[in-house]
This record gives structure tokens, C-alpha cells and sequence, in this order.
């Protein structure tokens, strides 16, 4: 049986309802159009499919794409790109003076890019192909060209990153800092008959994972651990119909030096058709990663086929929902028409990485480009971006894949979920190798083999000038307070970070996601359960252990579990009973209760029960004279500008617009703080004020949040605090969107935050596989349609603060 969850609530006036039109003409107004080329691969365009992501654009006369595909993890845990493709074409379609139009063509999820020089047109279109790991670029003009198509690595000798003030090392972040050497490793290329052979092996004896295992002393739990980068290999071919191999050749690309590889056309044809087929996996020898490739370059289907096949997976996802404003008077230059239209966009971004490996990153997801053209001061390869590759940070990875709930995305979140149940086992092991206990223990920032970053644990080596672990102590030491200042004391199991000590929410986070995952689109629940349950049952037995360890019960004396030390968020420190981390516990209890007991049985509901009366409750305060929410009973430091005392409005639904009094939470804002306004990365106030019912807040936000990036794509965001293009700052943007239309807590459904003159048609998800579709005109919902039927009796209406 599925988990039953339904809110959907709908602010405005219900009217008669008629059918909506199924069909995408909505879409193809939002078609990025430029009709002049790029100047570097800053004004490049997205494109990609599956788990692959390109960064388009035409320069000099040249197409160029870098290609990006998820998994492509190093030595050092950076996330490489394939490389960059190089096409010209003679006579040059694209030469100086041509005409020129290039256009992102979301309904089919291409680039078509067309250009014309005298009697001379040409087209090219560049896709990936939704089902297989293969690129493709295609050439159709009206009379017969000659093509060049380069492959283009910069990894062609080992390169040391250094410690300067450029920071290499940022983007392997686990190695931010360390004191010795950290080599990247060149890649292996080559002609292979008329093809173009490349591909990177990861090298026994210079992994991060064998260095981190030791450091955090997990050595005789080695074999337990989830290692993710042991003969992982990634790489694949380049070929072309009637194309042959022309030499290579060297040259410089803004800040990097690389050498092509090209294929020429054997002549000058009409129509030319370029492949790049890849293939990642870990295996024991080299010889079966080229099997499994030779399979992929082997595949038979038809190129029509292939390219019919990506083009009707665009259309149904296109079709699973939609936020149009103003879809009567569509205006470029009205910022709500903007909004809508960025949502898409980025929903395309996140399109892209559909079936990865590995969820899309927060920080430039499969769409980085040069970093100097980011930050001046970064004069680094393609490969770099800020704060790691195969490193994630939940505070930022969350807000990526919450929106895809509501989107219908279902297959978009699934890549984030494994990413912890893949983490798992290391996560088991580091419990009950430094506790003795059972549950699970997710860092904030982690790797993708499950262990904290060693950068964050802190180097103890004794020339280390940063990042310094401290004295270690036994856990349960009782001056460990959970603040962590410069030179502290450091509990045995814990890091030296002294933002991300001690930050375990997230691991509640990710938890509840799976079970609303799962209250959205049914499915097999039963292979992320371990994870809910083993990080649920983290808190009840460490933090009972630790209270025993200080007065020799397990309890206070309310019969209540003591939460410390902990911190809330990344910004109250030292804290105890963080709100979070309460509301965290809520929701991932009341979830598993709610499951069916064939998938949690009833003994183990039992003690779910017992858990969540030992819980303790949220503190509250007064601040001139309004009753508020605080971030915690007590904590000692505050730092950052995060704002937990909302995360029981958001993500943990604790409390409904409608249902509960949201004076507290509006009294809460008025009189916190954290810092307030920021638009930028992972600010989430446009979700909090739609959560509040406040309309004006939430409209201005959320408008400032998704209106067009400074770049020439309108959605390549950032850097923010994170890297471009954000896409935590689109998630958020996505979210604040959705929870203006849309609401889900409960078994309701509502429309709480609306603007009156922001005309819309929209259709979302609801839990228990329902849709809710419908029309707002001057703010009275017309049209409505709720599927299946039996859901409208659930459809509820709030008017907001207006």
C-alpha cells in the first residue's frame, strides 16, 4: 500500500471547470533565441540528455561544446569533463559577417544553430541522447561542405595543484589544504582506427578514498566502506560517417593549454553526422571498461529511431507539468512572464541529468565553463568550480531536488536517494567504530564513498598552516561543547570544521525526502528504508548514550532525549534540542508510522512510537512582547545566516498555512537575526514567506530570486556563495514558485500565496499520485482539474496576506 499524503490548497475562488489543452504551444515561446554568436564559452547555451550536460556556443566561426557526464570522478574526487568538441566547417557557414541564429529548442531538448553566408546555409543541431550514452551533432546545409571535428583534452600531463591563492585544490575538495602533494592525472588519448580514443583510469595507490580511510582511522572497517572511486574509469570515443583521422594539433584556450585530435570528412558532403559515445563504470581491468564501451560504440539503433525516441521523452516531460504567467500576454519585458519562463529553463538544467549516476550538483551541475570567466582571479582549467566535485554538501544538494516533487520529476530526485543509500555502509561503519552503537552518520560535506571531507576533518600533519585537526579527545570527553573555535579540542569521530561538526540534520532531510518521494509516486520504497531507519535511529541511541555518559541516565528528568552537543544548522553552535533536527525527527517518524505494515512492521512501529515521545519540544520565546520560535532550548555561538527556526514550515511540514497559526513564524522573521534579503544560492525566503501565506513578500522574492542571471543564458546563476551555475539558487527559486501555487501538507490542497493580477495556468504534482491543474485569472481559479477525480474532495482554499 502507498504511503497516503494529500494538501493541495487552492487560493482563489473556484469556478466551473473545462478540460485544459494538452498540448506544449505554451513552451515554444520560452525558446532561447541569439542571432549573433558567442564570445567565449561564458555565452554558451545548455544542451544535454540522460546524465550528460554541454555548454554550447559558436566562436570565431567554430562550434564548440564542453561535454560533462555524471560519475566522472578522479583520483582526488574532482569531476572531470570528457572534454570539448570542435567543429568547423568550410566553406564556414558561421564566418564573420553571416547571418546567424542559434536557439535552444526545449520541446525537443536540443540546440539548432543556423547560419548563412551568401547562397550558403547550414544548419547543426546538437543532442544527447535520452536513452544512450551518446552525443550527437548533425549537419545538414544546402550544398557541400568539408568538416573538421577536433577533440580537444587538457589532461595530457600530470599536473600538481598547488596551495595558492587560485585554490586548485577547491575543486577536489577534499584535499583543500593539505599540507603535501596532490597530483591530478593526466588522461590517456589516441587515434583508434578513424576514431578518436580517450579515457581516464583511476590509479591504485593515489585514491582519496585510501587516504581519508586512514586519516579518520576506519582502516579495519576498510572492507565495509563503499568505495566509489577504486577502477572507476571514464572515457569514450569520437567518430563521424565518412570522417578519418587529420593529426593533432596544439593550442590555448583562454587560461589552458590543450591538444586536439581531429577527424576530417572524407569529402565534402551535404549532410555530416558526429558521435561521442562514453561509458563510465568501475571495473578490475581496463579490458572490461573497453568491453563495456565497445558495447555502447556497438549499439544498432537506428539514428532516426534514437533521435524520435529523446525527442517524445522531452515531450512527456514537458507534459508532466507546467507554470505559465501571463500566458495570455506573453512580454519578454514583463518580469512575472520572465519568472515562468526561468522556471522552465532551469527545469531543462535539471532534465538534463535525468537518469545520472550521481545527482546534479548544486554548484554548476553539468553546465560549468572557464572558471576565470567566473572570477578573475581563477586563471584555471574547465574542469574547476567551487567546492568540490564528487563532494557533496547537503544544505546545498537538498534544495536541487526538493522542487522535482511537485514537477513530477520523479526519476530526477532517485539519483540524489541513492547517493545515500550507495553511502550507507560507511556510514554504518563510522557509527559503530566510534560509538559502539547502531544507526547511520552522514557528514554535511561528503564524499561520494560515504566519510566526511578530510579538509573537514582537519589535517594533523604536523607542516599543515590550515585546516588543523587539534588535539583529539575521547568521545564523550566532557569539555566537548559542540562549538569548535580555532585551536579546539576535537571528540574522537567528529571534524575539525567548526561549521559542520556536529550538523546531522541533513541525513533527516534526505530520510524524508525518500518517504515523500514515495507519498508523491508510490513505488518500491523498500530498497531506501535502511537509510530512513538507520538514520532515525542515529539520534535515539547516540545522544541516549551521550546523556548516560554526563548524569548516568539516558534521560532527562522529563523522560526526554537531551540533543547535545548539537547545532542548528550550520549557525547556532553549541546548541541543544535544535529545532531542526526536532522537526527532522517529526517528520521521519510520523512517516514511517504512516507506512503500511508490510513495510514496517508493527514491533518496529512500536518503537518508533516510544522514540517520538521522548522527544523533546520546540523551544519557544518572547521578543518585545511576540511569542517566537527559537533555533533551540540554548547555544552558545552564532555564526552564518541561516534561518532553522523555518524549517518546520520547510521541508519538514510541521505546520500548515490554513491549519496553524503562522503569527508565531511572521514574528519569528520580524524579529530574527539572520540575515534577511539575500536573494542569492540558497536563501530561502521566498518559500518561507509563501509558507507564511504572505503574498506581497513572497511575489517580490521570488521575482528578484528567478529573473534573469547577468549572462547571456538567463538561468546560469551565480557564483552566489557557490559557483555558476547555481543551481541551488534555481531550486530555491523553482520551490518558492511552487509553494506560492501549491501547497501539500496534510491531506490538503491549496493555492496560498498568489498574486490577484499575476494571470496563470499551471499543473503540479500532490502526493498520492495526483495532479492539479487549473487556471488563475485575476486571482479566481478557473478550469480546475484534479486527477483522479476522487482527490478533489481535498482541494482546500486560503487567501494569504494580500
Amino acid at each position: 500500500m502507498r504511503v497516503r499524503f494529500a494538501a493541495i490548497r487552492l487560493l482563489a475562488w473556484i469556478m466551473p471547470t473545462l478540460a485544459l489543452a494538452d498540448d506544449l504551444a505554451w513552451l515554444d515561446g520560452y525558446n532561447v533565441v541569439w542571432n549573433s554568436p558567442g564570445k567565449n564559452s561564458a555565452e554558451s547555451m545548455p544542451c544535454g540528455g540522460r546524465d550528460t550536460g554541454m555548454n554550447v556556443w559558436v566562436e570565431n566561426g567554430d562550434l564548440l561544446c564542453y561535454v560533462q557526464r555524471s560519475g566522472c570522478f578522479d583520483e582526488n574526487n574532482q569531476y572531470l569533463k570528457l572534454g570539448r568538441l570542435r567543429l568547423r566547417l568550410d566553406p564556414n557557414p558561421f564566418a564573420e559577417g553571416s547571418s546567424f541564429r542559434q536557439e535552444l529548442k526545449l520541446r525537443h531538448g536540443h540546440v539548432e544553430i543556423t547560419g548563412k553566408s551568401g547562397d550558403l546555409e547550414s544548419t547543426i543541431r546538437v543532442w544527447a541522447d535520452v536513452f544512450r550514452p551518446v552525443v550527437h551533432v548533425e549537419v545538414d546545409a544546402n550544398q557541400p561542405l568539408h568538416a573538421t571535428a577536433s577533440y580537444e583534452n587538457w589532461r595530457q600531463s600530470d599536473l600538481d595543484l598547488p596551495n595558492d591563492g587560485r585554490r586548485p585544490r577547491f575543486a577536489c575538495l577534499g584535499w583543500d589544504g593539505y599540507p603535501g602533494k596532490v597530483t591530478r592525472f593526466r588522461d590517456e588519448v589516441k587515434f583508434l582506427g578513424n576514431t578518436v580514443f580517450f579515457h581516464h583510469r583511476n590509479r591504485d595507490g593515489n585514491l582519496l578514498f585510501d587516504y581519508t580511510v586512514k586519516q579518520q582511522g576506519l582502516e579495519a572497517v576498510k572492507d565495509q566502506l563503499a568505495n566509489t572511486q577504486k577502477g572507476r574509469t571514464f572515457g569514450g570515443i569520437l567518430r563521424g560517417e565518412n570522417f578519418i583521422p587529420d593529426g593533432t594539433a596544439d593550442g590555448r584556450y583562454l587560461d589552458t593549454s590543450f591538444t586536439a585530435w581531429k577527424l576530417r570528412s572524407k569529402q565534402a558532403a551535404t549532410k555530416h553526422h558526429l558521435e561521442l559515445v562514453s561509458h563510465i563504470a568501475q571495473t578490475d581491468t581496463l579490458d572490461q571498461w573497453q568491453a563495456g564501451l565497445r558495447k555502447a560504440v556497438n549499439d544498432k539503433t537506428p539514428l532516426d529511431d534514437a533521435r524520435q525516441q529523446s525527442r517524445q521523452w522531452w515531450e512527456s516531460f514537458w507534459k508532466r507539468s507546467h507554470i505559465v504567467i501571463q500566458p495570455d500576454k506573453p512580454d519578454p519585458n514583463s518580469k512575472p512572464w520572465r519568472i515562468a519562463r526561468n522556471y522552465q529553463l532551469f527545469r531543462y538544467q535539471l532534465g538534463c541529468n535525468a537518469f545520472g549516476d550521481y545527482p546534479t550538483k548544486f554548484n554548476g551541475g553539468n553546465f560549468t565553463f572557464d572558471p576565470s570567466l567566473v572570477e578573475k582571479n581563477r586563471t584555471l582549467d574547465p574542469d574547476w568550480r567551487a567546492w568540490g566535485g564528487g563532494s557533496f554538501t547537503a544544505q546545498n544538494q537538498r534544495l536541487v531536488h526538493w522542487p522535482m516533487l511537485k514537477s513530477g520529476d520523479a526519476e530526477l530526485v532517485q539519483p540524489q536517494l541513492d547517493y545515500y543509500r550507495r553511502a550507507l555502509p560507511s556510514a554504518i561503519a563510522r557509527v559503530k567504530t566510534y560509538y559502539g552503537h547502531d544507526g547511520a552518520l552522514f557528514a554535511e560535506q561528503l564524499e561520494n564513498f560515504g566519510l566526511p571531507i578530510s579538509a573537514g576533518w582537519g589535517w594533523s600533519e604536523p607542516d599543515a598552516k590550515q585546516r588543523q585537526r587539534g588535539k583529539e579527545v575521547p568521545f564523550g570527553d566532557p569539555r566537548i561543547d559542540g562549538t569548535h573555535g580555532p585551536n579546539s579540542i576535537v571528540e574522537r569521530g567528529e571534524q575539525a570544521n567548526a561549521f559542520v561538526s556536529y550538523h546531522y540534520e541533513s541525513q533527516l532531510e534526505f530520510s524524508y525526502m525518500a518517504l515523500e518521494h514515495h507519498r508523491f509516486f508510490g513505488g518500491d520504497l523498500r530498497p531506501y528504508l535502511p537509510l530512513v531507519r538507520n538514520a532515525v535511529r542515529f539520534f535515539d541511541e547516540h545522544y541516549q548514550l551521550r546523556q548516560k555518559m554526563r548524569s548516568g541516565k539516558p534521560l532527562d528528568d522529563q523522560g526526554k532525549l537531551v540533543i547535545f552537543p548539537s547545532t542548528s544548522c550550520e549557525s547556532y553552535r553549541g546548541a541543544r534540542n535544535p529545532t531542526d533536527v526536532i522537526a527532522g525527527l517529526q517528520a521521519c517518524l510520523d512517516g514511517l508510522l504512516a507506512l503500511d505494515d508490510s513495510l514496517v512492521p508493527a514491533a518496529e512501529k512500536a518503537y518508533y512510537r516510544a522514540f517520538k515521545q521522548r522527544l523533546p519540544d520546540f523551544t519557544y520565546g518572547t521578543e518585545k512582547g511576540d511569542r517566537i520560535l527559537l533555533p533551540a532550548e540554548s547555544y552558545a555561538r552564532y555564526q552564518n545566516f541561516e534561518c532553522p527556526q523555518f524549517y518546520p514550515l520547510f521541508p519538514f511540514n510541521r505546520f500548515a498555512l490554513g491549519t496553524d497559526d503562522m503569527q508565531v513564524f511572521k514574528n519569528t522573521w520580524k524579529h530574527g537575526k539572520f540575515a534577511k534579503n539575500m536573494v542569492v544560492s540558497w536563501h530561502q525566503d521566498g518559500i518561507f514567506f509563501a509558507r507564511m501565506g504572505l503574498i506581497k513578500e513572497a511575489a517580490d522574492f521570488n521575482t528578484r530570486k528567478l529573473d534573469n542571471s547577468p549572462r547571456r543564458f538567463p538561468t546560469f546563476w551565480g557564483p552566489g556563495h557557490d559557483w555558476t551555475p547555481d543551481h541551488n539558487w534555481g531550486g530555491t527559486g523553482m520551490l518558492g514558485l511552487q509553494e506560492m501555487l501549491m501547497q501539500t501538507i496534510g491531506d490538503r490542497i491549496l493555492l496560498p500565496a498568489w498574486p490577484a493580477d499575476w494571470d496563470c495556468d499551471f499543473k503540479l504534482h500532490a502526493p498520492r499520485q495526483t495532479t492539479v491543474e487549473a487556471k488563475v485569472r485575476a486571482g479566481r481559479i478557473t478550469d480546475l482539474i484534479v486527477t483522479p477525480e476522487s482527490r478533489r474532495k481535498d482541494v482546500a482554499i486560503h487567501r494569504g496576506d494580500r
